[in-house]
């Protein structure tokens, strides 16, 4: 069986000026209590503490976001933070801090255009706190989690997935079990999460804290809708929870040998044969099936990379190639179809302005693979998408001779090939 993360504390270092509270007494603590299986019970001063506090509001201005049901955005808390950080210190020891619901809004679902996912966007003064309750839990999970948990854990990332994925491709695991948990933040039943946050933490008064936010419900306009299960996404808690409740799955698949990357809830089971997937389907079924959760059925399969390809964290993954997903290609374009769109007051200068930033972020992401193909594609899309733009403004002709490719790079668009492909012969390989 997989032992816990022993290099989870080198990875991210556990102190007084990672996580302020916590002292190199505590940091001890943490090995000693993993190995002997005890628990932590004095926690939720550390919540409320004017440092750990503080620290957290940081990180909430730093990621920014919409404000919440009570229309307090992020720069007006920020105008008065000292204020703001003491009455939340006050109401924390007091016992008397009530989370507000979540603002209710739908996000187009990724590849589907009718389909919509709820967000709950929590207040300000709610992401604070809740992102001093992660400050104060996560050392002791972390030192627990598997390297094969990626998501939304410090010092991992999506890239160290997919590398994860590419290596084990290259060790003969070429049958890949591609599974989709449905609704998994939504449908996590609230008793057994706190239970498994139970394990560890035995301070009631945090519990308790933490199953205020879990009933906190939404505001959708002026109706208040409860929340019988699962954990909000928009919630700066949800990662970190949905990361406790599924290390039951890490655990399970690792002491049965089989090799398991996961990102939250999005994971696949490399294997070395057609049997070992046939076998690891129904038990990563059993494990979900005894932690109240099912696979969505139409988004699972099992696939030899050989024959057919699969898709992980917007990486299409086909025998040794890996590259960007057919469906990234398309949400790469319609972000970019009403920047470069040609019935707009603006001149080119302006709209490339607004692409390259676009262009840059994707490339950051997507240049770990054999990309060189398909970054050619859309470089040549964009470039046509600003002729159009230019000749609803000019005179027709053929305007690859009017505007050729040096006269888009002079003006500093972003060339996705020539930034990310020329020095790196991994993504000057061939793209499928």
């Amino acid at each position: 069986m997989a032992q816990p993360n022993d290099a989870a504390l080198r990875l991210h270092p556990i102190g007084a000026k990672a996580y302020p509270g916590w002292t190199p007494a505590m940091v001890t603590a943490i090995s000693r209590l993993r190995e002997s299986g005890r628990k932590w019970y004095s926690l939720y001063d550390k919540v409320g503490s004017a440092d750990i506090l503080r620290w957290s509001w940081h990180q909430v201005a730093a990621n920014r976001g919409a404000a919440g049901v009570d229309g307090q955005s992020v720069k007006a808390f920020g105008a008065q933070a000292e204020l703001h950080l003491a009455e939340l210190q006050r109401r924390l020891a007091q016992r008397r801090y009530q989370p507000l619901p979540g603002r209710r809004c739908w996000i187009a679902k990724e590849g589907r255009q009718k389909a919509r996912r709820p967000l709950g966007i929590p207040a300000v003064r709610d992401r604070v706190v809740q992102a001093a309750v992660v400050n104060v839990l996560e050392p002791i999970f972390e030192a627990e989690f598997l390297d094969c948990s990626c998501g939304y854990r410090p010092g991992r990332s999506q890239l160290q997935a997919l590398d994860r994925v590419s290596a084990a491709l290259a060790q003969g695991q070429t049958w890949v079990v591609e599974a989709d948990i449905r609704g998994c933040f939504d449908n996590i039943p609230r008793v057994p999460l706190l239970d498994a946050v139970a394990e560890r933490v035995a301070d009631g008064t945090l519990l308790e804290l933490l199953a205020a936010f879990l009933k906190a419900g939404v505001l959708e306009g002026q109706v208040f809708q409860p929340t019988e299960a699962g954990t909000p996404q928009g919630a700066v808690l949800s990662p970190l929870l949905c990361n406790i409740y599924l290390h039951r799955l890490d655990r399970a698949l690792a002491a049965q040998g089989f090799t398991l990357v996961r990102f939250a809830d999005d994971f696949v089971v490399l294997c070395h044969s057609q049997a070992e997937a046939e076998a690891a389907l129904p038990a990563v079924r059993g494990v979900l099936a005894a932690l109240g959760l099912t696979l969505s059925e139409e988004k699972t399969r099992i696939v030899h990379v050989e024959e057919a390809s699969f898709t992980f964290l917007g990486y299409t993954f086909y025998r040794t190639y890996r590259f960007p997903s057919d469906r990234a290609m398309r949400r790469l374009r319609a972000k970019l179809r009403p920047v470069t769109r040609r019935q707009q007051p603006q001149r080119l200068p302006a709209v490339i302005e607004r692409v390259n930033p676009i262009l840059r972020g994707w490339g950051n992401y997507f240049c770990h693979g054999h990309c060189q193909k398909r970054f050619a594609r859309l470089d040549a899309w964009v470039r046509m998408r600003l002729r159009s733009f230019l000749r609803k403004r000019k005179a027709g002709g053929l305007t690859h001779f009017r505007w050729p490719n040096a006269f888009f790079a002079a003006l500093g668009l972003v060339s996705l090939t020539a930034q990310f492909c020329s020095a790196d012969p991994l993504r000057r390989g061939a793209a499928v």
